[in-house]
């Protein structure tokens, strides 16, 4: 009898650990992750991060490359999850709308909180004095009237051109150079190799930090946000997918990341390296990395995280 007693109450706990592992699986809606990138050098290695990590846990990701507005929508319209690249304040005019009618959901805490975006110049021509935002006028010459941004549509180039609009800082007769990140620096570049004056929109994390030798102006007054461009990188998602999909919710809010590191993840893309090899290549030379990243995740199975993480391509 004895035994028997034991051998059922052995059932009752195997069942019920059973029962706890798959309740503790993701339902299946969440199994295909979408997931929008802008071609932003920082984003797309955050992004890559991600998809490794999901698809190492049994998730199946898409990414879909478009500009801010069209992702933004793509959430709202339930065309897209989520989105690692919602930097504040550059693109708070573009989300804020989206915002507002709940359409779009913020996460608590910021992927990165020590990011910085606003103009800047060849540390040569900072040396020969342009050093603000004031300065620029007077190089407009040597300038060619030009300031380089980024993608059309982008939250830096809207307040640029507001800037040029208003004529702020005496601005008013100058051009903004509108094209992609890649654009953009290639015309640095060349700027550079002749010793040219040039101004363009600047930001780290990004490995033209370390390229270029390059300063960022002050004095912008609050132009491109506060306290000199300083800003900060979120996560942004589908308003209720913390419900629907609460472990790969827990993922996006373990993913923190520092501006020094971002821009060593960034490098190998610069150096037209596959992005999601390059992705699995930090996670096994970073292991501490992967510990904290997968700190209360499971698999898209519910087994731990930790142990049952595959970084094989597919």
């Amino acid at each position: 009898m004895n035994r028997l007693i034991s051998r059922s109450l052995l059932t009752l706990v195997g069942t019920a650990i059973l029962s706890t592992n798959v309740m503790a699986a993701e339902p299946a809606v969440c199994k295909n992750v979408r997931l929008g990138v802008v071609n932003w050098t920082d984003v797309m290695a955050t992004s890559a991060m991600t998809q490794v990590l999901l698809d190492g846990l049994g998730y199946k990701t898409k990414q879909t490359s478009a500009s801010q507005q069209i992702i933004f929508a793509g959430i709202r319209d339930q065309r897209l999850d989520m989105f690692l690249g919602y930097w504040n304040p550059i693109m708070t005019q573009t989300i804020t709308p989206f915002i507002d009618a709940r359409q779009v959901k913020v996460l608590d805490q910021p992927s990165l909180n020590d990011a910085r975006a606003t103009l800047a110049v060849p540390k040569y021509l900072a040396d020969k004095g342009l050093k603000t935002f004031a300065d620029i006028a007077k190089f407009e010459k040597e300038l060619g009237g030009k300031i380089y941004g980024i993608e059309p549509g982008s939250g830096a180039n809207t307040q640029i051109k507001a800037m040029i609009s208003k004529n702020q800082f005496g601005l008013g007769k100058f051009q903004l150079v509108e094209s992609s990140e890649a654009g953009m620096l290639a015309a640095v570049d060349r700027a550079v190799r002749r010793k040219e004056a040039v101004v363009f929109f600047g930001w780290a994390p990004h490995p033209m930090n370390v390229n270029i030798d390059m300063a960022y102006l002050s004095g912008s007054e609050d132009a491109l946000g506060p306290d000199e461009g300083r800003a900060t990188v979120w996560t942004v998602t589908a308003p209720d997918y913390a419900e629907r999909c609460p472990n790969a919710n827990r993922l996006l809010s373990n993913l923190k990341f520092t501006a020094e590191d971002e821009s060593r993840m960034m490098q190998p893309l610069l150096d037209h390296k596959d992005a999601l090899a390059s992705a699995r290549q930090w996670l096994q030379d970073h292991p501490e990395d992967k510990a904290r990243w997968l700190e209360g995740v499971t698999t898209f199975d519910g087994k731990p995280a930790a142990d049952n993480l595959k970084l094989t391509s597919n």
